[in-house]
C-alpha cells in the first residue's frame, strides 16, 4: 500500500490532489470480474493523473450503504469530496474511459 495515502476511504476521496475512481464490486460478483480488467488498463493508462481503488461491498457495507450501492459493479469518481460520475454494470473499456474522460477536466 501507498504510505502517502490518506488511511480511510473519506479521507482519501476528500482530500486527493487527482480524482479517485472507486470500483464497487464483489469476489462472488460476475460481471465486476468482467470490469475489472478495463479498470487495471485505466489505472495504468491514467497514472499519476487519478486513483482507482476497488471497494468490496460485502467487506464495506457502510461505505456501500453511504453511496446507495444497490448493483455492482458501480463505478463512481470522486474529486475533494464531490462526486463527478457514477456508472452501473459491467460496461467495456471504452465506454468507462469516454465517461472519465468527460469528467477529468
Amino acid at each position: 500500500m501507498n504510505k502517502n495515502l490518506p488511511k480511510s476511504f473519506f479521507d482519501l476521496i476528500q482530500q486527493s490532489d487527482v480524482p479517485v475512481v472507486v470500483d464497487f464490486w464483489a469476489p462472488w460478483c460476475g460481471p465486476c470480474k468482467m470490469v475489472s480488467p478495463a479498470l487495471e488498463q485505466l489505472a495504468r493508462e491514467y497514472k499519476g493523473k487519478l486513483i482507482v481503488i476497488k471497494i468490496n461491498v460485502d467487506e464495506k457495507q457502510q461505505i456501500a450503504g453511504q453511496y446507495q450501492i444497490q448493483s455492482i459493479p458501480t463505478i463512481m469518481m470522486f474529486y475533494r469530496g464531490n462526486t463527478l460520475m457514477r456508472l452501473t454494470g459491467a460496461l467495456p473499456y471504452e465506454t468507462i474511459k469516454r465517461e472519465v474522460e468527460k469528467n477529468l477536466s
